[in-house]
C-alpha cells in the first residue's frame, strides 16, 4: 500500500485539522461503550451479589442507570452525528480534489494517448475508481485509528482486571494476522482484475452508444449483442472469482471470531468455579471480548471495500503517472502578437518510434495574410501536417516557426490562442447554442456572440430554433444538421479572432446550400489572416496564393492553380478527374 497510500494522503492533508477533530470525536463515540462492561461489573458485584437493604440496592441501580442514560443520549447523539458528518465531508472534499487533478491531467495528455486508449476506460477511472477510494478515508484512515485506540484501551482495562484471562482471550489473535495477510493479497489481485473488466465493459458500451446509428444502419444488432455479452461475461467471471474470495474471507474470520469468546468464557467459568475471579469480572470480561473483537468484525466486513479502494487507488495513480508528450519548455514565453508568418522547416514526423515517417522533409513558408492550400490523396499526411502547427504532436525532426521563432519557444496556451480551427467534423458539446459559441471567447457579450453568428451565417437559423440562443443542442450537437454545426464552429472562430486560421476540409460532406453558406463565412473569416486550407474539393481553393500537393508524406508539387495546371502534373491530373466526376454527376442528375 506504501506508495499509493502516501500519494493519496497528499489529497487528505489539506483537511488534516478536521480529520484530527473527527478522530477525537470518534474516540468519544467509541469510548462510551467501554464503560458498559465496568457498569455491568459494578451492578453484579456491588449491587446484586452483596447483602444490602433493598432501598439501597434500588437507589444505587437507579443512579447508575440514570447516569448511563444521560451519557448515551445527551452526549452520544451529537458525538455520533458530527463523527459521521465530518467523515463524509472530508472524504467528498478529497475526492473532489482528486477528480479536479485527474481532469487537469487529462487535458495535458497528448492526442496520442487518446488514440491508444478508450474513452470509457478513462471515464471509469475518473468516476468509479475515485468513488471507490472513499471507503479508504472513512474506513481505513479513520476507523482504523479509532478501532486501534479502542482495542488498546480495552486490553489495558482487561489487563488491570485479570492479566492471565487477558492472555487467554487474545490467544487467537495470530490467526487473524495470518488470514489477513493471505486473503488481502489475493483479494487485491482479483479486485483489480474486476475493476479492469468493468472499465473494459464501460469502454465498449460508451463506444457502441455513440455508434448506435451505424449499428442500426448495418443491421448489426445481433453481432453487437454477442460482443457485449462476451465482455459482460468476462466481467461476470471476474466478479464471481472476487466474490468467491470475499466469501472465503468472511467464512475464515467468522469462524475465528466465534471461537475466541467460547475459549474465553470457558476459561473464565473455570476461574470463577475456583474462586479466582468474581462473577462480575467474568461478565465484564465477556463485554470487553465483544468490544475487542467488534473492530475486527468491522474490518472483515469492510475488507471488500478496503481492497476495492486500494485496487482503485492503484488504478487512479497509474493513470496519473501517464507522462506528457507535449509540454512547455522551461524558457517558453507567452506570445502576445502574431504577424502570421508560418514556416515548416524540413519537417519529419512519425507517430511512434521505429515506424516509417508519416511526413518526410516538408519545407515551405506561408507569408502573413496569405492563403495556402494543402491537397493530395487521402492518407497522404495532410491532416497530420496541420496538427503539428498547434503542437498536438511534436515534430520528429526539423522545426516549425511562426514569425521566425520556433513554436516550442511559445507556451502552449498562448500558441493555440492565436490559432482558429474549422475541421471536417466539428465537436460541439451538450448545452445551449450560446454556451457553445462562448467557447470562442469566454467573456464575450451577447452582442459580440450575435455579431459572430451573423458573420458565420448562423444567426438566422439560431433565431428559428425553439429557444434561440438558449436552445439545448444535445450531445455532440446531435439536434443540429451538419451545416448548422459547421456554421456554429465558424462563429466560435470569429469570436476567438485568431491570427492564423486552419481549415481542414471544412466544407466536405455538406449539401450545396450549406456549403455555399459556410464558404461565404469562410471568405469573411480569411480576411487579414494567414490561412492554411486542407481541401478535398479542389474547386474551392483555385484562388489560393499557393497550393502544395502532398502524397505519401512528401511535398511533390507547389505553385498557384494556374502554374500547377500548366505543369500538368499530379495536381492537374487530380483536378481534371474531379471535374469529370462532377460533370458526370451533374449530367446524370
Amino acid at each position: 500500500m506504501g506508495t499509493s497510500f502516501q500519494r493519496y494522503m497528499r489529497f487528505v492533508k489539506p483537511y488534516r485539522g478536521r480529520l484530527i477533530l473527527t478522530v477525537f470525536i470518534g474516540m468519544l463515540r467509541f469510548g462510551i461503550p467501554l464503560l458498559l462492561p465496568l457498569i455491568l461489573k459494578y451492578i453484579v458485584d456491588d449491587i446484586l451479589m452483596v447483602s444490602l437493604p433493598l432501598e439501597t440496592k434500588l437507589y444505587r441501580l437507579g443512579l447508575i442507570v440514570g447516569v448511563t442514560l444521560l451519557i448515551f443520549t445527551v452526549v452520544r447523539i451529537p458525538v455520533e452525528y458530527y463523527r459521521q458528518y465530518f467523515a463524509q465531508w472530508i472524504a467528498y472534499h478529497a475526492l473532489y480534489d482528486i477528480r479536479n487533478r485527474l481532469f487537469e491531467h487529462m487535458q495535458k495528455l497528448s492526442l496520442r494517448y487518446y488514440e491508444n486508449n478508450r474513452v470509457g476506460q478513462i471515464v471509469s477511472r475518473v468516476i468509479n475508481d475515485v468513488e471507490q477510494t472513499k471507503d479508504f478515508i472513512i474506513v481505513g484512515l479513520m476507523n482504523i485509528w479509532l478501532d486501534t485506540a479502542m482495542l488498546i484501551i480495552a486490553i489495558c482495562i482487561m489487563c488491570w482486571m485479570h492479566p492471565m484471562m487477558t492472555v487467554v482471550s487474545l490467544s487467537i489473535f495470530p490467526l487473524y494476522i495470518i488470514c489477513m495477510k493471505y486473503f488481502y493479497k489475493n483479494m487485491k489481485h482479483f479486485t483489480k482484475e474486476r475493476s479492469q473488466a468493468l472499465g473494459d465493459l464501460q469502454g465498449h458500451l460508451h463506444e457502441r452508444t455513440q455508434g448506435m446509428p451505424v449499428i442500426r444502419a448495418f443491421h448489426l444488432e445481433k453481432a453487437e449483442q454477442e460482443q457485449f455479452e462476451k465482455r459482460n461475461q468476462h466481467f461476470l467471471s471476474r466478479a464471481v472469482i472476487q466474490s468467491r474470495w470475499v466469501a472465503k474471507t468472511f467464512t475464515s474470520f467468522a469462524t475465528i471470531t466465534d471461537l475466541a469468546p467460547l475459549i474465553a468464557v470457558t476459561f473464565a467459568a473455570y476461574l470463577v468455579i475456583k474462586g479466582q475471579m468474581t462473577l462480575g469480572e467474568m461478565t465484564a470480561f465477556y463485554g470487553y471480548m465483544s468490544i475487542v473483537y467488534a473492530p475486527i468484525r468491522r474490518l472483515v466486513n469492510a475488507s471488500t471495500s478496503l481492497t476495492q479502494a486500494h485496487a482503485s487507488m492503484d488504478r487512479v495513480f497509474e493513470f496519473l503517472d501517464e507522462t506528457y508528450d507535449i509540454m512547455n519548455k522551461p524558457d517558453a514565453e507567452i506570445v502576445d502578437d502574431v504577424v502570421g508568418q508560418v514556416e515548416f522547416h524540413h519537417v519529419w514526423f512519425n507517430y511512434h518510434e521505429g515506424q516509417k515517417p508519416v511526413l518526410r522533409d516538408i519545407h515551405f513558408t506561408v507569408e502573413p495574410g496569405q492563403t495556402v492550400a494543402i491537397v493530395g490523396p487521402s492518407g497522404g499526411g495532410k491532416s497530420t501536417l496541420i496538427s503539428l502547427l498547434p503542437r498536438f504532436y511534436d515534430v520528429t525532426k526539423g522545426e516549425i516557426r511562426i514569425d521566425g521563432r520556433s513554436i516550442t519557444s511559445f507556451t502552449l496556451g498562448s500558441l493555440r490562442q492565436k490559432m482558429g480551427f474549422v475541421l471536417q467534423e466539428q465537436l460541439l458539446f451538450s448545452g445551449t447554442v450560446e454556451e457553445n459559441l462562448r467557447m470562442g471567447k469566454l467573456d464575450a457579450t451577447l452582442d459580440e456572440i450575435v455579431e459572430a453568428a451573423k458573420l458565420a451565417n448562423a444567426h438566422s437559423f439560431i433565431t428559428e430554433l425553439p429557444d434561440g440562443y438558449q436552445t439545448e443542442i444535445g450531445e455532440r450537437g446531435i439536434k443540429l444538421s451538419g451545416g448548422q454545426k459547421q456554421r456554429l464552429s465558424l462563429a466560435r472562430v470569429f469570436l476567438k479572432n485568431p491570427s492564423i486560421l486552419i481549415l481542414d476540409e471544412a466544407t466536405s460532406h455538406l449539401d450545396l446550400k450549406s456549403e455555399q453558406l459556410v464558404q461565404e463565412s469562410i471568405e469573411r473569416l480569411k480576411k487579414g489572416r494567414t490561412t492554411i486550407v486542407i481541401a478535398h474539393r479542389l474547386s474551392t481553393i483555385t484562388h489560393a496564393d499557393q497550393i502544395y500537393y502532398v502524397e505519401r508524406g512528401e511535398l511533390k508539387e507547389h505553385g498557384t492553380h494556374q502554374e500547377l495546371m500548366k505543369k500538368n502534373g499530379m495536381y492537374a491530373q487530380l483536378y481534371r478527374v474531379q471535374n469529370l466526376t462532377i460533370s458526370s454527376e451533374v449530367h446524370q442528375g
